[in-house]
């Protein structure tokens, strides 16, 4: 693993960019990019941003598809408030630790649309970051996204995107050279995105389920576990609603007092995917590329998951 520092920012914070290009020397009709980290950040957006796009299977669907066997870390810190243009301030190669970062970054759930989110607007340091993923034929895949501090980052490859935030990660692996995501604690308060989730509410076949009441989490009991059957079962009903693209807002009920509800459901590989159930709001169901109203009886089905 090789760490190179150039003079100026220092690093605050950590985010993810990307594109997929051809490598000097690949077959192909598109012209030869360098193998070397920009100069500077080419947006204003904070994350967001790649170089180029390119034209490798599974892009669509995938931040990372395939597998890479190299990834090129650049890293550009500057200030939240004034984005745009930050200097080159190093970069990191990694190679026994590509395949993994890789592996975790295809797992998050990605769109070709835009996607709603409400931010908060605190100023501070951020980091926006290129991984140039490079390939066993020739060919690399630039993804992008950043680090600051009010987590509301874009992650991109060109082509798909991903509102799911892997900024710490990105910064540990850039600093450390070792992709190592921390698992939360509690699993209440995980991230809970994964591939499919654009798709589904609950994609693929889950493991285990865990019921979080009320999301500050201060009034225990607030976590039950249930089975595999209980898991997918509820994954069937989840799935099984009207479900629109997520702009992550919903309109308060008046009157409504119940507590909020999250999903965890947990898989034998990869991350979890989380689903949070907002009893006061409409649309009250939400696993962040989507939402769906809430029935009767969907709405009994869980409660009787719940912890009392």
């Amino acid at each position: 693993m090789k760490l190179s520092t150039s003079i100026g920012l220092g690093l605050a914070t950590a985010g993810v960019c990307g594109a997929a290009v051809l490598l000097s020397g690949a077959v192909g009709e598109s012209s030869p990019v360098p193998a070397t980290c920009p100069q500077r950040w080419g947006s204003d957006d904070i994350g967001g941003w790649v170089p180029a796009a390119a034209d490798i299977d599974g892009v669509e669907e995938s931040l990372v598809p395939g597998s890479p066997v190299k990834a090129l870390i650049c890293a550009y810190p500057g200030d939240n408030t004034r984005p745009g243009g930050e200097r080159l301030a190093g970069s990191r190669t990694l190679t026994d630790q590509a395949a993994a970062m890789a592996g975790d970054l295809a797992y998050l759930p990605v769109t070709t649309a835009d996607v709603g989110r409400a931010c908060t607007l605190m100023g501070g340091p951020m980091t926006n970051y290129l991984i140039r993923f490079a390939y066993p034929d020739g060919r690399a895949l630039w993804v992008g996204s950043a680090e600051e501090v009010n987590r509301c980052v874009r992650t991109t490859n060109g082509t798909a995107s991903s509102t799911s935030y892997a900024g710490p990660a990105i910064t540990t692996a850039y600093k450390d050279g070792i992709w190592r995501p921390v698992p939360p604690e509690d699993p209440c308060r995980g991230p809970g995105d994964r591939r499919g989730q654009d798709e589904l509410m609950v994609p693929g076949r889950p493991g285990r389920l865990t019921v979080c009441r009320d999301a500050t989490y201060s009034r225990p009991p607030y976590r039950k576990r249930h089975n595999r059957d209980i898991a997918r079962a509820l994954a069937a009903t989840l799935n099984s609603l009207d479900t629109v693209p997520s702009d992550n807002t919903c309109k308060g009920l008046g009157g409504a007092t119940q507590r909020g509800i999250r999903l965890i459901f947990d898989y034998p590989q990869g991350p979890a995917a989380a689903v949070t159930i907002s009893m006061n709001c409409a649309p009250a169901v939400n696993n962040g590329p989507l939402q769906a109203d809430l029935d009767d009886p969907v709405r009994d089905q869980i409660l009787r998951l719940a912890p009392s």
